[in-house]
């Protein structure tokens, strides 16, 4: 399978914790070049929170 470079994976960290989800989820690079917040699960806070961009370590 070919590498997309315009569609890279990046994880997610909620923003009252500060912890960090290994949620793969991509984005399109060239429509939103700015960090993505989305509102999703934390379990560790066990409510919805919103959660913002970081880099996926491996």
């Amino acid at each position: 399978m070919a590498k997309n470079e315009n569609r890279p994976f990046f994880g997610l960290k909620c923003s009252e914790c500060g912890k960090i989800t290994r949620r793969p989820v991509e984005k399109n690079k060239k429509n939103t070049p700015d960090k993505m917040e989305m509102r999703k699960y934390c379990p560790k806070c066990r409510k919805t929170t919103v959660m913002t961009e970081t880099k996926l370590g491996k």
